[in-house]
């Protein structure tokens, strides 16, 4: 499951950070911002008509992504299931 699957309000766990190549910076600086295993996620807000971007807390910080961006989080949801 990604980000872009997760309704928003609904709590998630990063699972980790899926690159899209070797060395791929927008992964290497989605973990550089917190987007780490184990950190509490949530969709606060989405786009309307075209869901991009999709705007999401973790921690205390909030970040508008785009869905490139956010396909690349892979998560779980904090009961578990993926």
């Amino acid at each position: 499951m990604t980000l872009t699957d997760l309704s928003p309000f609904t709590p998630a766990i990063v699972e980790r950070i899926e690159p899209r190549s070797d060395n791929d910076p927008i992964a290497r600086r989605l973990v550089e911002l917190g987007f780490v295993p184990g950190e509490a996620i949530h969709v606060i807000a989405v786009a309307p008509i075209s869901n991009d971007p999709i705007v999401t807390r973790i921690g205390s910080a909030r970040f508008a992504l785009r869905l490139d961006e956010a396909r690349r989080i892979k998560i779980r949801t904090e009961g578990g299931h993926l």
